[in-house]
């Protein structure tokens, strides 16, 4: 099994259950493992042959930008399956980070995974 992976992709959105929560936009960071073959790409050298960690990325800011969820645990569970159900991708591991979401702490958030990981 090969991961492609993006790390620390820092996104503005509208997150939490608080009121001033609702009326501000903060800053989530996601850390995503996703199981593909690189196979086919390493021969090719083509970017048609592979997981494009670029769409991933543009999907996902336009997605969580646009999104208002009140929990973490649901805006990662919806991250999930996008990216399984669009870019086919049969095992991912999330990480969702709200930082500054709990004084004393850097980071406070959800680690999730999604799928069958492949041998």
């Amino acid at each position: 099994m090969d991961i492609v992976f993006i790390r620390d992709l820092q996104i503005e959105t509208v997150i939490g259950i608080y009121d001033w929560e609702r009326k501000v936009k903060q800053i989530i960071s996601l850390d995503i493992d996703m199981a593909t073959d690189i196979q086919k790409a390493a021969r090719s050298d083509n970017i048609d042959d592979t997981l494009s960690y670029k769409q991933v990325a543009k999907k996902l800011i336009a997605f969580v930008e646009a999104s208002e969820y009140e929990l973490v645990e649901a805006l990662a569970e919806k991250i999930c399956e996008i990216i399984r159900q669009e870019f086919g991708v049969p095992w991912v591991r999330l990480t969702l980070n709200k930082p500054g979401a709990v004084r004393g702490s850097r980071s406070v958030g959800v680690m999730i995974e999604r799928g069958q990981k492949p041998a």
